[in-house]
């Protein structure tokens, strides 16, 4: 039987459009695999914006946990002579800061030498400090000019920094010392260069010492002396930097606005998750179509755990619910502050709203609970995760059914294609002969009309 290399050649039937037709009849079996799998990644979509919704508002429960949140302070300074940052340790109240000297460090300068570069001999440095540390330097000649021994002093790392200065004089460079700390336990106390060689050339000009001091203030008429400028512990929970001399005072009072702000923050983070419960499992009268987790159990339990947390009763000796606390949860899911009674409660009641939120002791308090329950739910062999397991699983059965399909269809297509080529073959085959035949018939019938 002849080849055919090209469909519907012999035959001239429209075999290619046949099989294209045949073909895509056959793929139409691969939408329902695929629109399987698009619903199962849709799933896990949704499962994602959900447990991002749930650990916001599980972060806005830990915000609340922990007693701390409750003591944040705000303070006011007036004037200009210290700058600060408090600790939720400080205390409430008024602090007159009166700063009347700044610490600063000591330093001398030795006289002139006129040329920095040129060796001075071998010799020693020692250097002692008011605390009693000590630092001692040694140079040999061939590494013993004014610049040599200043890096030997600072590669020490001992408490002391040399540099050299030029007073402009015929012999003008001059080594100078300086404490690296504020304050009289880091003042040069002594310098001592060692005899012969360099120690013969450097000699300390006592004219420009400068001696350490440490600074002094008072806390409400408290005297207070620091070795630096920066002073922790003279007011509790407060770190002060010692700008300049002068008169400051400090107002510290409690932080309700911030309080306030961290109970928002829990309601709309949970009211946001509502938002997105409802998005995800809502169901369209219009058009008939219902959320991509409509009716599923793990978002349903999910939903049931939450509310019966938010709904439920928690022993405290002042308050037994969110109600109490002006929450109210609404038909809908979501909750409404009454801000009037938390403000009330915030300013008169503040440590009964502690116990309630972050609990007493070992007890766990509320926002314990809803962060316990809330990771429960989206931690590693949580709830979401387990239900996205599943649908991964599901997904990779529907890939390799969907393979097998497909294969399926290829394998059915080629089996069209060579029949097709086959009929193709044979029709041609029939048509040669035909033309033959009819040939053979039309020069009998010339014959016999002779």
């Amino acid at each position: 039987m002849a080849t055919i290399s090209s469909l519907g050649i012999g035959s001239g039937l429209d075999l290619t459009g046949l099989l294209d037709q045949l073909e895509s009849a056959e793929n139409a079996k691969l939408t329902p695999i695929s629109q399987q799998r698009k619903s199962y990644e849709t799933k896990i979509s949704a499962f994602g914006l959900l447990e991002n919704a749930l650990d916001k508002v599980r972060d806005a429960a830990a915000a609340l946990s922990d007693a701390g949140a409750f003591a944040g302070v705000k303070t006011s300074l007036s004037g200009d002579a210290v700058s600060l940052t408090a600790s939720e340790e400080t205390p409430v109240g008024n602090y007159d800061i009166a700063v009347t000297q700044r610490a600063k460090s000591s330093s001398i300068a030795t006289l002139g030498v006129p040329d920095r570069e040129a060796s001075l001999g071998a010799g020693s440095v020692d250097i002692t400090l008011g605390n009693g540390d000590s630092i001692s330097v040694s140079v040999d000649e061939a590494d013993s000019s004014l610049e040599d021994i200043r890096d030997a002093i600072n590669d020490a790392d001992g408490g002391v920094v040399a540099s050299i200065v030029n007073d402009g004089s015929g012999t003008p460079h001059r080594l100078v010392l300086s404490s690296t700390q504020t304050g009289t336990d880091a003042e040069i106390d002594s310098v001592t260069f060692g005899a012969g060689s360099f120690g013969d050339v450097l000699v300390l000009d006592g004219d420009t010492a400068v001696s350490a001091e440490n600074a002094k203030l008072t806390v409400n008429g408290i005297t207070i002396e620091s070795q630096s400028n920066r002073v922790e512990g003279a007011i509790q929970g407060v770190t002060l930097d010692l700008d300049e001399t002068g008169e400051t005072t400090l107002e510290v009072t409690r932080d309700t606005a911030g309080i306030e702000k961290k109970i928002e923050a829990f309601v709309d983070a949970y009211n946001d998750f509502q938002g997105s419960l409802s998005d995800l499992t809502a169901f369209n009268s219009d058009s008939g179509v219902g959320g991509v987790l409509q009716g599923n159990s793990t978002v349903r339990g999910i939903e049931s755990s939450l509310r019966n947390l938010v709904g439920g009763s928690l022993e405290s000796e002042a308050f037994s619910s969110l109600d109490d606390l002006g929450f109210k949860l609404e038909i809908d899911g979501t909750l409404t502050l009454d801000e009037e009674k938390v403000e009330d409660l915030v300013a008169n009641r503040l440590g009964e709203l502690t116990d309630f939120f972050a609990g007493v002791d070992e007890s766990d308090g509320f926002a314990d609970r809803f962060e316990s329950a809330i990771g429960q739910m989206t931690e590693e062999g949580g709830l979401l995760e387990n239900a996205t397991s599943g649908l991964e699983t599901s997904i990779e059965s529907t890939e390799q059914r969907y393979e097998r399909v497909e294969a399926q269809i290829a394998s059915t297509i080629e089996r069209y294609r060579t029949q097709f080529s086959q009929l193709d073959s044979l029709i041609a085959q029939m048509n040669s002969t035909s033309t033959y035949l009819t040939q053979q018939f039309d020069a009998l019938s010339a014959q016999l009309e002779q």
